[in-house]
């Protein structure tokens, strides 16, 4: 369960990703990118193709690219926004 002070955004997510997830973008309450994926991996543990995308995606943090940091480590901030980004053709 989220705390008061535990910083609430939007998840966004893009083309095979948003496929998976069924939705074009979700909230989070998490303090970490590593505690919001995971509790969007436990809300899909009925469709393990979620799990599948998630481990091809590249991620932005409002804006930035977290490229091969550890997801534990990137904060979120309160009204932030993760983007989710799977590989695409041609890219």
């Amino acid at each position: 369960m989220a705390m008061e002070n535990t910083p609430a955004g939007t998840i966004r997510y893009w083309a095979a990703a948003r496929a998976a997830a069924g939705t074009a973008e979700e909230p989070y309450a998490a303090t970490t990118l590593a505690e919001a994926l995971d509790a969007a991996r436990r809300r899909r543990m009925e469709h393990p193709e979620f799990a599948r995308v998630l481990l091809r995606c590249s991620f932005l943090v409002d804006g930035a690219p977290v490229g091969t940091r550890d997801h534990k480590t990137i904060q979120l901030a309160e009204g932030g926004t993760v983007e989710v980004l799977p590989p695409f053709a041609g890219g």
